[in-house]
């Protein structure tokens, strides 16, 4: 179980630092550029998210999942609880926010984006906010299940 605690904090953290980049990094740094660029650099980073995130999300989910159910319901069990509700959330943030808003941006001629381009990633950042919180507040509360279960 220790080894599986292990693993999967290791992959909550490599998941909430991506997270924490790409929303309070990239994205802040992405601003300043013209329309067309701002549509450029979203299509280049979505096409590489697009494979990252899953390689990094699906065995954190998988590995957090196992963690909770295994890991009885001894110290640390609250944490472990919360921890998983938050990657629930940050799974669904992502299936229903940020994918469909993506697989739009994805479609859009940089040179003649739609009207509205400017609402859809204002969109986007609102609910990349909450899900790049609810990633972050999942490896925090996992983290603490295992200093609490550590005493």
């Amino acid at each position: 179980m220790h080894y599986l605690e292990l693993v999967g904090l290791f992959l909550l953290g490599l998941l909430a630092g991506e997270e924490l980049v790409v929303r309070y990094g990239v994205h802040g740094a992405m601003a300043v550029l013209d329309e067309r660029g701002q549509v450029l650099a979203r299509q280049g980073l979505i096409a590489r998210l697009k494979v990252l995130v899953p390689s990094i999300m699906v065995p954190a989910v998988l590995s957090s999942a196992a963690v909770v159910v295994l890991g009885g319901t001894g110290a640390g069990f609250g944490f472990r609880l919360a921890g998983g509700a938050a990657l629930l959330a940050f799974v669904l943030f992502t299936f229903l926010g940020t994918v469909p808003i993506n697989q739009r941006i994805a479609e859009w001629d940089a040179d003649a984006p739609p009207a509205d381009w400017r609402a859809v990633f204002r969109r986007w950042e609102r609910t990349d906010v909450f899900r790049s919180s609810a990633a972050i507040l999942a490896f925090a509360l996992f983290l603490l299940a295992v200093v609490v279960r550590l005493g």
